[in-house]
């Protein structure tokens, strides 16, 4: 049974439809990613999974339970990391369980298992602007994990990133994501990046954004290191780049 179950969700704004008759899954430990151009919907589409957003039509399900418009049940970690400046990266990471009404202290300790989980072990003292772009990432990405362990939404969060500082967050996410065996939802416009990382594709084009391709990845995870420098890679970058 899927974890995440989006039906029919149709989106409007000032009487336009930007998002119409979505319908998508997402599976137990699934990593999946909606690829298509900027502009396309995507976010609103995840303002509405998340349950910011009313959709004119469609209904969200988690775990077979209706949360459609309800906020609080998935996490949603946008563009930006967004973490506070004037708070340690230890207390930046416990937010979520301060947010739901735990003790400082409390918080810190069950957080503090996953600083060396997510690569982060040393820095919980720390401040954001002591840490690099990568670093910020993954406390950004456990502080989103805190929130929810089941089921998370990435909005491009590896977009501000340097190809090469990318391409080890890349690597690191694929394994961080397989320890803790949370699912997956994310937004990017990189091709390269939606194939390496996803179990599956979903293509969102047009105007308004429609599903219009759900792709398979079918190459086994862990991914060998040099997947993006294969014939089956430049396969599916073909054939996504003509259905685009």
């Amino acid at each position: 049974m899927a974890e995440l179950i989006v039906t029919d969700v149709t989106m409007s704004y000032e009487g336009q439809n930007i998002i119409e008759d979505i319908s998508i899954e997402l599976h137990e430990n699934e990593l999946v990613c909606l690829l298509g151009a900027s502009g396309g919907g995507k976010t609103t589409l995840f303002n509405v999974i998340s349950g910011l957003n009313i959709p004119d039509k469609g209904r969200i399900l988690l775990d077979g339970q209706d949360v459609t418009g309800q906020p609080g049940h998935i996490s949603y970690m946008l563009q930006k990391d967004l973490l506070l400046p004037y708070r340690t990266i230890e207390d930046n990471a416990a937010l979520p369980l301060l947010i739901k009404g735990e003790k400082k202290k409390a918080a810190r300790e069950k957080v503090s298992p996953y600083f060396e989980e997510f690569g982060l072990e040393g820095t919980q003292k720390k401040y954001p602007h002591q840490l690099s772009g990568g670093m910020r990432q993954r406390a950004a990405l456990l502080r989103t994990y805190m929130f929810s362990k089941d089921v998370a939404l990435l909005d491009e969060p590896f977009s501000a990133l340097d190809t090469l500082t990318k391409s080890d967050m890349h690597r690191w996410y694929l394994d961080v994501m397989d320890k803790i065996r949370m699912s997956t939802l994310f937004i990017t416009h990189d091709i390269d990046e939606a194939v390496l990382l996803s179990d599956r594709i979903y293509l969102l084009t047009g105007v308004p954004g429609k599903i219009t391709e759900e792709i398979m990845i079918k190459e086994p995870k862990p991914r060998r290191r040099d997947f993006n420098l294969s014939e089956e890679f430049l396969g599916y970058k073909r054939m996504i780049i003509e259905k685009l």
